[in-house]
């Protein structure tokens, strides 16, 4: 279904949240507006295959339609490891359900959908961790903690795979990256009303932040090593190993 949510008139129209309306057309949403969302969602797999030990536990975030569980699924051969999926969002999960019912990658290793806080859900055991565009939707100040607790509930050897929408320091940077950043929207078809109000349905919902902060909070938590595996414009995925 073709996302047009924010071609409504803007009085219809609140701060963004993953509701219905979003849940809908989330597919076309997100291949419009996340540049490289494909390549980025099938690296998790891949990295995820390099790291997931036998007798732990892979998490998936903040995890929407499941794309990037199915993913791990699709690749992780390792025995004896669990895959949970977890989303905030009814009708993310109910969705999901729906998005995974088919797939032939689950018939060895399922997909466990869990609709709950990805702040107050358990983990326990993890080899693997993704947070993919799911941090820059959480407060900003519960993030160190958040990813404290990752990391002490990650093994040694294991992994959390981030990523996030970022911002730069250099100020004439941002402007030059945010303006092709439409461009990008533009050539995938949103009109400037649909950009604009999509804009201000995000403000302080969408925090967005540096490659720098996000590797120092990485490496305050405990991990030995951050690295960037990928970045298409103001898009970027890191990968953070215990």
């Amino acid at each position: 279904m073709k996302d047009a949510v924010f071609a409504s008139p803007f009085e219809e129209l609140g701060p963004f949240a993953f509701n219905d309306d979003v849940a809908q057309v989330f597919p076309d949403m997100i291949r419009r507006s996340v540049p490289g969302y494909g390549q980025m969602v099938g690296g998790v797999g891949l990295l995820a295959a390099r790291h997931a030990e036998p007798n732990t536990q892979i998490y998936d975030l903040g995890c929407s339609l499941g794309a990037s569980a199915l993913s791990m699924a699709r690749h992780v051969r390792v025995p004896d490891t669990r895959i949970l999926a977890i989303d905030n969002s009814p009708a993310m999960i109910e969705r999901a359900r729906n998005f995974l019912a088919d797939s032939r990658a689950l018939e060895d290793r399922p997909i466990e959908l869990i609709q709950g806080d990805v702040l107050e859900q358990p983990i326990e055991n993890a080899s693997v961790c993704s947070l993919i565009l799911t941090l820059q939707f959480l407060p900003y100040d519960q993030r160190d903690a958040f990813i404290q607790r990752i990391a002490q509930n990650t093994c040694e050897g294991g992994v959390l795979i981030l990523a996030e929408k970022i911002t730069f320091d250099d100020p004439q940077e941002a402007n030059w990256m945010q303006e092709v950043y439409w461009d990008f929207k533009r050539a995938n078809g949103y009109s400037e009303l649909e950009i604009a109000q999509k804009r201000s349905a995000l403000e302080n919902v969408l925090v967005p932040e540096t490659r720098q902060a996000h590797e120092q909070r990485l490496l305050r938590a405990g991990y030995r090593s951050v690295r960037v595996w990928f970045q298409t414009l103001n898009f970027m995925a890191l990968v953070a190993i215990k």
